[in-house]
């Protein structure tokens, strides 16, 4: 039973030392309470009062672990039902399903571009997180044999697809010693499927056709010694897989623990291909753990990796780069200095449109707490004292032979501070788009 936010005072130390970022032990108390914090971030709480306070403070859905040769994939620990009330923790993992009616032949050819795909993203890397076996023949050595097609080809996490116990003994067996998903148990064969979960220490996919339903058999594979679950609610329409997949998340952060695990969605089981992407998204989005897709394709892949890391970066922190001088196209003594922020879709876009250009240059990329040109101006952070101060700290006048620099022209108000903070400088006030950068040097320098 969760503890209120008054019986968690009375266990915490009561000094409000502040060293929790809350004024009072109180105010922290209720936010554990409210499972807006962790209880790690109170340093003087006493062990005995830990160990009782650990359940009050578990994140409401449990954090589940794959594992495969070094690789490891999270789902869980999610503490909120939207995103602008703290964050998301982990990212929902992206699957690409194969089945064992495949020859190795044919599951090399279609793996090898999966594998291969990776993508840069803002300077953030986006592929693929594992691969889900799925059994189609009911035969145990087909099994077997695809998972192992896939380990020999890729080291990521797997989810195992079998409703027979001997079909996913069997594929359990080829990857003894790591934690895929089994998936899945259901009102008949749960018995059994607990059995291969404690023996491999595996989470387990549970599937039922109702949330009563879906609860039941969660406490009795938690009675039967299976702690790491994960949820199948059923529902293959957009519908259905929405509102159940919502009332899920919101259960679970009532505390209500027979359903306080990850969700898996499986858009490749959707009735139509043309509602498997929309299916996908939707899981992204509210509230999927593990995604299988139905087969590999960049142009839903892509989109999709792109939507789930803009919904899972935290939207108190912008994506933002290393402030620092960057090179562009191997700049020389001679070359052109320009001044951006630290946003990342900023830094890329002046970036990018430089180097598509060919024409070498520098740039300086100012600590603007990871705000865009025009934002971090209006805030105070990105003005001639703060530029100065990191073209001297970058050494920029070490690298040229030239006092010349180059300010966004959203920001040509600064040109005459930067002038006074930079003595012996000549500030000269670019285009207002980065589009518009390879002209402007091609012509202006």
């Amino acid at each position: 039973m969760a503890l209120t936010g008054i019986q968690i005072y009375k266990l915490l130390p009561k000094t409000n030392c502040k060293d929790c970022g809350y004024p009072t032990c109180l105010a922290f108390a209720m936010k554990l309470a409210a499972k807006q914090e962790e209880l790690s971030a109170c340093p003087h709480v006493s062990e005995a009062a830990r160990a009782e306070l650990a359940e009050s403070s578990a994140p409401p859905v449990r954090l589940i672990t794959l594992k495969a040769n070094g690789n490891e994939f999270k789902s869980g620990n999610e503490t909120v039902l939207f995103r602008h009330e703290k964050t998301f923790v982990n990212k929902p993992g992206v699957f690409v399903r194969f089945s064992d009616d495949l020859s190795p032949a044919e599951i090399q050819a279609n793996l090898a571009p999966a594998e291969a795909f990776q993508v840069n993203y803002v300077g953030i890397s986006l592929a693929l997180d594992g691969y889900a076996v799925a059994s189609v023949t009911g035969n145990p050595e087909a099994f077997a044999g695809a998972v192992a097609a896939i380990r020999n080809l890729s080291h990521k996490p797997l989810i195992l697809i079998a409703r027979d116990p001997q079909v996913m003994a069997a594929g359990l067996r080829v990857v003894d010693g790591e934690t895929p998903l089994i998936y899945a148990a259901d009102q008949d064969n749960w018995q059994s499927m607990a059995e291969l979960a404690r023996q491999h220490q595996a989470p387990l996919a549970v599937r039922a056709d109702s949330l009563e339903d879906l609860a039941g058999l969660t406490e009795k594979l938690v009675a039967a010694g299976v702690e790491d679950l994960v949820l199948d609610p059923g529902g293959r329409d957009l519908a259905t897989s929405l509102s159940r997949c919502t009332q899920i998340r919101r259960l679970a952060l009532k505390n209500f623990r027979p359903l306080g695990y990850p969700i898996i969605a499986l858009p490749a089981e959707a009735s139509t291909p043309e509602i498997e992407p929309l299916m996908a998204a939707q899981s992204v989005a509210k509230y999927g753990g593990f995604i299988v897709l139905s087969s590999f394709t960049p142009e839903l892949l892509y989109p999709l990796l792109v939507l789930r890391q803009n919904i899972y970066t935290d939207p108190q922190k912008p994506i933002q780069v290393q402030p620092g001088l960057y090179e562009i196209n191997d700049p020389g003594p001679e070359s052109p200095v320009l001044v951006t922020t630290n946003f990342s879709i900023t830094y890329f876009s002046v970036a990018n449109e430089v180097e598509g250009s060919g024409i070498p240059a520098w740039l300086v990329v100012a600590d603007a707490e990871g705000m865009s040109v025009l934002t971090a101006w209006a805030a105070g952070k990105f003005d001639a004292e703060r530029i100065a101060k990191d073209v001297r700290s970058f050494g920029v006048a070490e690298k040229v032979t030239h006092k010349r620099i180059v300010l966004p022209g959203h920001v040509a108000v600064l040109s005459g501070e930067l002038e006074e903070e930079l003595p012996g400088w000549e500030i000269r006030v670019g285009p207002r788009e980065a589009v518009d950068l390879p002209s402007f040097l091609k012509q202006a320098l």
